[in-house]
């Protein structure tokens, strides 16, 4: 007992105070008394609580060793400690069905401690800020934390700050929202609207889908008092994504929609304006000016997303580091990102992951997001239990050791408490932070299901329930709040609105969709095909073009740099300034720099994308022995446009949808997202097909994204040869798209030029070249980058038109390969003509150069790959003479290529005599 006679010479209260650091960060506890407590958590093997071994060895004790009182304290420090960890597993968080159990629980027992202590002092009561207080004070605080409406997962965090500050935050009123009578009022005004709208909707249209919010209504005023209370915090951009139930419910009574207009949607009428074709009304998206009840105006954006559930994650994300970017320096206190989740798809998308994992990433971090679940303890007709393998649907938020708070939707004040937490600490630290609002669903997946053929048991609960407005009505009348004629009037009232709506829109014969961030797209229109086809001035000023040139090919004196980074910003210089050859990466460069020096941004974003995949681009250089990161194009001269370029996380599905959100909110930004390998968009298909090709169709969004898509046969094997061309081709329709595979630098300079000169915005996706980046054929001349233009289709430069027998037309890297085995066999009876842009296809062109070559019997398509993939189906669904083309490709296959190099080598080589042999059956 000597040794540890000094536990009887000091407080109590400071061994508490450093047991309790100890318990939540050892490393910062001081050697000797880290080894002291490590002895006395091994001693209680029985609380069944497991810590991290030390390099100093525990202290050994015996029993007695520790006073009586010292030992007590030290356990109730233990109790605390379960209560932070555990809980949240001890709630009353599930409206309608009894929780699972869980142990051990936090019985004192568990803790070495008895029902008699509970009367005892503890000095432990210091590190909850309530100084020396009984047990059961002790306990009945923690209760009123951690174990009422909503529980708090937090503890995982390793930032001291953090934790310190949740706890500050949870122990102020013990977790408890200090509402005054005005906030309550409000609280219930809004929950009596998300009430009475879903109730007006279920008598009007019967049986019609229209996924309703019932069973999880506090999520309005919890939206609604997020939104003001983020207004005074300086924000003043709202950028939000949600799935589908309650959508409507939350256009009507957060974003102002009228309802006149979602009635029109639900009588079904058709669309005002002929060239969109529309989508459900759950799909739509929404854009508007709200004044706040402190006056301020703000801007709030519900982006329109898919069946895809989660598919608007990233494009909210991307919206939103627009919006800072563009709008605000930078700052992303200005913009708020909210996503609403259901608890199905939270757990069971991939896409969630990719999100919350580019969170604090330099290039896609949004300052943090408010991620609020929806949960139904249901999705589609699947209970939770066979719905996902972690313990909450929110699990994905501790990745990024965001808090999480779990609360129990029929506590409309406990809800809007977890809310104001969210805020307060997503903008103290910038982090996002999880709410699960744990509800139910009335209805079935939606409201023509019968949720009783699989959940008999559950509907037999949900159908005795009270909605959460009617509890809280109840609970404000036994506080005299409001009397019992309060909430009569209020429903009265809102219900005469919706009556007045429905009526006008009776007399209303069309609907007319409001376009989407119409604020960010003053003075672009949309467009048909016959304006897409429309030439425009690309041309640049030669004295400009060498200002770019210039800065491109100069790297800081005063800073170290690697031998092989100095040799290749040397070679640019040689290249523009002394032999007049350009090559690919002084394309993109030249545009890039042109763009900026007139006034637009350029965003690239990819797998090696500062580098270039394929060591081509070198857009960003890093000084030798710091690392330090050097972007040549911001010492352009009289430069207005930024220039960002990012290497992303090993994501396509959350990296494309990011920056297809980025360029939605940002049309003066040349947008970029390119692909390591080509046929890796295919990680990212729900995003092309239900954003990039039909967003203009169903939600009238322009977009000006740029794909990146490496493509060629080059004997890399299946999955490094190709873009999966056909699959955009299949896409293309009418005024959608502009597709292209580009030969010359100086067309890659006009197209990337074009895209941001135009008066309207497409996604344009490039098939990008691999060995074409270094092929000395592959030059452009300073002429033709100033003074050229984007060619939709290159003639042979070489043809003698009389001779011409064969006339091959053929698009990308393949030409190449067609010419060199041209020149080696001095062909001059073949003329070889590339179609540079495949949507929309220059029809009027290929006529004219099928007519040019008149003696040309033999017309062909020649495609390196199998017949079954790149553009040949699609030019018979685009042009008429292709039928009598003969086509020279590689046969039908499953896969792109071979893998084995010999095997690729021998069918290429076939492809290619076919085209010059009509003889050979490829």
């Amino acid at each position: 007992m000597d040794k540890f006679s000094f536990l009887n010479a000091a407080h109590t209260a400071y061994f508490a105070e450093l047991y309790d650091q100890y318990l939540q960060y050892p490393d910062s506890v001081e050697p000797s008394w880290r080894a002291f407590f490590q002895g006395f958590d091994f001693g209680m093997e029985e609380s069944g609580v497991t810590r991290e071994i030390i390099e100093e060895a525990p202290v050994k004790f015996e029993e007695g060793d520790i006073p009586e009182h010292v030992l007590k304290e030290f356990q109730v420090i233990r109790l605390i400690d379960g209560y932070r960890s555990r809980g949240h597993l001890f709630t009353k968080t599930n409206p309608v069905r009894e929780r699972r159990k869980y142990q051990p629980t936090l019985a004192l027992e568990n803790f070495g401690l008895e029902q008699s202590d509970l009367d005892t002092k503890f000095n432990a009561g210091e590190v909850l800020g309530l100084g020396s207080s009984t047990l059961k004070e002790i306990v009945n605080h923690l209760e009123n934390i951690y174990c009422e409406s909503t529980g708090v997962e937090y503890m995982f965090i390793r930032k001291p700050e953090e934790v310190e500050w949740i706890q500050n935050w949870l122990g102020e009123n013990e977790r408890h929202g200090d509402f005054s009578t005005e906030d309550k009022k409000k609280i219930l005004k809004k929950l009596n609207q998300a009430v009475s709208f879903e109730a007006f909707l279920h008598r009007k249209y019967v049986g019609q889908k229209r996924f309703s919010l019932e069973g999880g209504e506090s999520l309005i005023p919890a939206l609604d008092v997020l939104i003001e209370r983020a207004s005074d915090y300086g924000v003043r951009d709202f950028v939000m994504g949600m799935a589908h139930r309650g959508r409507l419910n939350t256009l009507t009574n957060i974003f102002g929609k009228s309802a006149k207009d979602i009635f029109s949607e639900f009588d079904g009428k058709d669309y005002e304006q002929d060239i969109f074709d529309g989508d459900v009304k759950y799909h739509l998206g929404w854009t508007s000016c709200r004044l706040t009840d402190n006056g301020k105006g703000i801007n709030i954006n519900l982006a329109p997303n898919p069946s895809h559930l989660e598919t608007v994650g990233p494009v909210v994300q991307g919206i939103s580091r627009a919006k800072q970017d563009r709008h605000y320096g930078g700052d992303n206190m200005k913009v708020l990102p909210i996503l609403v989740h259901g608890d199905a798809a939270i757990a069971g998308q991939g896409v969630v992951y990719e999100v919350v994992q580019m969170a604090q990433l330099e290039g896609y971090e949004t300052g943090g997001t408010i991620h609020i679940v929806v949960n139904n303890q249901i999705g589609f007709t699947t209970n939770y239990l066979d719905a996902r393998s972690s313990t909450y649907c929110t699990d994905i938020g501790k990745v990024t050791k965001s808090p999480v708070m779990h609360v129990n939707a029929d506590d409309v004040e406990a809800v809007v408490h977890a809310v104001n937490f969210a805020l307060d600490f997503r903008m103290k630290f910038k982090r996002d932070v999880f709410i699960d609002l744990l509800g139910y669903r009335k209805y079935g997946h939606n409201e023509g299901d019968e949720p009783k053929f699989t959940q008999p048991k559950l509907y037999r609960a949900i159908a005795k329930h009270k909605n959460a407005r009617d509890i809280y009505a109840e609970k404000l009348i036994a506080a005299n709040v409001i009397d019992d004629d309060y909430l009569n009037k209020l429903e009265e009232e809102y219900k005469a609105d919706l009556e007045e709506n429905l009526e006008d829109s009776k007399k209303v014969k069309t609907t007319r969709i409001t376009p989407f961030m119409q604020d960010e797209w003053e003075g672009f229109e949309n467009v048909f095909q016959d304006e897409m086809m429309k030439g425009i001035d690309t041309t640049y000023n030669m004295d400009d073009l060498d200002l770019v040139a210039k800065a491109i090919s100069k790297l800081p004196e005063d800073k170290t740099f690697m031998r092989k980074v100095k040799k290749i910003i040397e070679l640019r210089k040689k290249q523009y300034f002394e032999d007049d050859k350009l090559d690919w990466a002084m394309g993109e460069h030249l545009a890039y720099g042109s763009l900026l020096k007139e006034g637009f941004n350029v965003r690239i974003s990819g797998q090696d994308s500062e580098r270039g995949t394929f060591s081509h681009r070198h857009a960003l250089v890093k000084v030798e022995d710091s690392e330090e990161e050097i972007i040549l194009h911001n010492n352009i001269e009289g430069r207005d446009g930024d220039f960002f370029v990012y290497n992303s996380p090993l994501s396509e599905y959350g990296v494309m949808g990011f920056d297809y959100g980025y360029a939605m909110a940002s049309p003066k930004t040349l947008t970029i997202w390119e692909a390591q390998f080509g046929d890796f968009v295919n990680g990212a298909q729900i995003l092309i097909d239900q954003y990039l090709s039909a967003a203009e169709d169903k939600w009238k969004l322009q977009n000006g994204l740029v794909l990146f898509l490496p493509h060629g046969y080059e004997g890399q094997g299946a999955e490094h040869s190709s873009g999966r061309m056909e699959r955009f081709l299949q896409l293309c329709a009418k005024d959608n798209l502009y597709v292209a595979d580009v030969t010359t630098p100086a067309n890659m300079f006009h197209l990337l030029r074009r895209q941001m000169k135009l008066g309207f915005r497409k996604p344009l996706v490039i098939f990008t070249p691999k060995s074409l980046l270094r092929n000395s054929n592959v030059i452009s001349t300073k002429e033709e980058f100033a003074n050229g233009s984007f060619q939709t289709l290159l003639d042979d430069p070489e043809a003698k038109v009389k001779k011409v027998k064969s006339l091959v037309f053929c698009t990308g890297k393949f030409y190449y390969d067609l010419l060199e085995y041209k020149k080696e066999n001095d062909r001059d009876d073949v003329a070889l003509v590339r179609i540079e842009q495949l949507f929309p296809l220059p029809k009027d062109r290929i006529n004219e150069i099928i007519k040019k070559y008149k003696n040309a019997k033999d017309v062909v398509w020649a495609q390196e790959e199998p017949r079954n993939m790149g553009a040949y189906g699609y030019l018979l669904l685009h042009l008429e003479q292709a039928r009598d083309f003969r086509v020279c490709s590689r046969k039908f296959y499953g896969s792109p290529a071979a893998g084995s190099t010999v095997r690729f080598k021998k069918r290429h080589e076939k492809v290619i005599a076919s085209v010059f042999d009509q003889s050979i059956d490829n």
